[in-house]
């Protein structure tokens, strides 16, 4: 199993409803895609990020066919408008 987890700070958190219907519009839209949890930080602090992105593949290939898959790459187009960082960690488990 290949996990993928991204956590966001986007610019304006007036923009986080928008942004998890994005990231879990992804669910059952793109194969390779195993899991997948959207969440949003409960207890807001400066060290906070706004939303976690974790997702799961079967390998580091699927991985590599998701980040080319085009309702992905609509996502991205989304995700840089609104991201004013983001820190991930991909790892085998």
């Amino acid at each position: 199993m290949y996990s993928h987890i991204v956590m966001f700070t986007l610019e304006d958190p007036d923009d986080i409803p928008a942004t998890v219907t994005a990231l879990d519009g992804m669910r059952d839209r793109i194969p390779q895609l195993r899991y997948i949890e959207v969440g949003v930080d409960s207890d807001p602090s400066p060290r906070s990020a706004h939303i976690v992105l974790i997702t799961r593949f079967d390998s580091k290939e699927a991985y590599e066919a998701y980040q080319g898959h085009p309702h992905h790459q609509r996502v991205l187009e989304h995700m840089r408008e609104v991201t004013a960082s983001a820190h991930k960690v991909d790892f085998v488990d």
